[in-house]
Order: structure tokens, then sequence, then C-alpha cells
């Protein structure tokens, strides 16, 4: 029986989180992304406290141009708050999602922005 594509992304978020475990020193970069928008946290599973957290419906966030220029932006944006509290590392949860597109897209703008993972 075939998996739908929910349960087989619930599948691979469930065996990335066995491995991915957020601490306040290196919290994890987790991401969701919908049709339309993209949001991604700073946790610390430790403590079980969210840190920061950046989505393309804010404000400050760019609304024009594609959605992959906004998810970049997010990553630009998380590393700036990460940067503000001292956060220079970070686990990248991908949540399931294929490291490519949007997802890539915003791990790279966190890159240039400073976090390390």
């Amino acid at each position: 029986m075939a998996l739908t594509k929910a349960e087989r992304r619930t599948r691979i978020r469930q065996r990335i989180r066995k491995v991915i475990k957020g601490t306040a020193d290196t919290p994890r970069l987790s991401v969701f992304r919908s049709n339309k928008e993209i949001y991604v946290q700073l946790i610390d599973d430790v403590n079980g406290t969210t840190l920061a957290t950046a989505s393309s419906r804010e404000k400050d966030i760019e609304a024009g141009g594609d959605k992959r220029n906004r998810a970049e932006a997010v990553g630009k944006k998380i590393a700036e708050l990460a940067k503000a509290k001292g956060i220079e590392n970070c686990a990248f949860d991908r949540g399931g999602y294929l490291y490519h597109g949007r997802v890539k897209a915003l791990a790279d703008g966190a890159r240039e922005g400073g976090l390390k993972f």
C-alpha cells in the first residue's frame, strides 16, 4: 500500500527528529513550509522553549518577488534574530521536506546571515 505525501513526510520528519536535538547553545532550526508561506523557529528541546521565530508573513519581509526570494529573506531574518541572542550555531531540521527550492533558499539565507550548521 502506497503512503500519502503527508504520511511520507511524517515518517521522514520522525526519522530526522530522532537524531537532531536542540539545546540552548545549539538550538534546532525548524522549518515549516505551507503552499503560500514559510516559517522557521529556533527551538531549545531540552527546556522546551522557542528562542526566536521568523516567517514570510511578517511585515518587514518583502511581499513582492517569488517564494524563493521571500524564503531567503526569512533565513536572513532568523540569522539576525539569532545573532542578537548570541546564537551562532544551530542544527538544521528540514521538517521532512526535501533540501531543495524554498527550504534550500532559507538555509542559504541563514548561512549568509552568519548562522553555522
